[in-house]
């Protein structure tokens, strides 16, 4: 939509059209926002748990005694959502959500980070590499030694999150060679986003406000995957799983084609994903080496 708004309508036509034609009462269909995303996120997670409504012994439906309700934290392609119930009241309405679900009332706190998906972080990633030394061939400290691909200036700008500098020609190549350099990767990620909060109080970063984080969450979509392919998913230690990123980060491109050729096309991504997602949780959203256990990375 941000890109092309006619042809998000013309998909809703479509769409319309499409789903019209059956026995449904069909009321129309919009983008969701990125708090309804977040909030849909967190019901599904925790509709699935059996934290909302259960079926006793009794074959009753029934609200479970006892039970805390889970966070949810969602990484796309595009966006990333981070839901939960906080332990104190919501202070900016922009990202306080209220539902009654199944007789109970539910105070959440939700916010949709555009643009800090997975896909189009590594895009604001290397954009910001190529503006810091804007020439045709890119160092990349997150891809390993000896990765070498070409990229055209029209592929990476080819985003809202991404502006091209006015001296760049759409056709022009990018010769991008990793370093592989996780220290240097760290920081490079971290010039994505400001930490800064202000005198706003508590914040996410850009600003953006957020109580701390509490209770239990579950992590899922680009959170899940990428710490699967790295065998981080057994609720290990924070410390385990820095050493496990820092060590991975450090191998070369042979060296890790041999030991994963079935992984090859998106091997080159896993180091700097993995620092982006530990940048996120522990700078962005204030988890720490405390909270990290209450994290669950899970695929469904």
């Amino acid at each position: 939509r941000k890109e092309n708004s006619t042809k998000a309508e013309q998909v809703f036509v479509e769409v319309s059209k499409a789903i019209g034609e059956y026995p449904v009462d069909f009321r129309g269909a919009r983008i969701l926002t990125g708090s309804e995303e977040g909030s849909f996120g967190w019901i599904t997670v925790n509709y699935l748990l059996e934290t909302l409504v259960k079926f006793s012994f009794a074959e009753k439906w029934e609200h479970p005694q006892d039970t805390e309700v889970l966070g949810a934290l969602d990484l796309g392609g595009a966006s990333t959502q981070i839901t939960f119930q906080p332990g104190v009241p919501v202070e900016d309405r922009n990202t306080s959500v209220f539902f009654r679900l199944y007789g109970t009332n539910y105070s959440l706190y939700s916010h949709s980070y555009l643009c800090y998906g997975q896909t189009q972080a590594m895009k604001m990633l290397l954009a910001a590499l190529h503006q810091a030394s804007p020439s045709a061939q890119i160092s990349h400290p997150c891809y390993p030694r000896g990765y070498q691909e070409n990229v055209t200036l029209a592929e990476l700008y080819d985003s809202p999150c991404v502006r091209a500098p006015s001296s760049a020609s759409p056709a022009g190549v990018l010769m991008v060679t990793g370093t592989g350099d996780p220290a240097a990767c760290g920081t490079a990620v971290q010039r994505l986003f400001n930490f800064s909060c202000g005198a706003r109080g508590p914040c996410g970063f850009n600003g953006v406000y957020q109580p701390p984080v509490r209770g239990q969450f579950f992590a899922f979509a680009g959170f899940y995957y990428t710490f699967h392919f790295l065998n981080l998913t057994r609720r290990q230690s924070l410390s385990d799983v820095n050493t496990t990123v820092l060590s991975f980060c450090r191998r070369n491109w042979a060296e890790l084609v041999q030991s994963f050729p079935q992984d090859r096309k998106y091997l080159h991504t896993y180091c700097s994903v993995a620092i982006y997602i530990l940048t996120l949780l522990l700078d962005g959203y204030k988890f720490n080496e405390h909270t990290w256990s209450n994290i669950h990375f899970s695929r469904q």
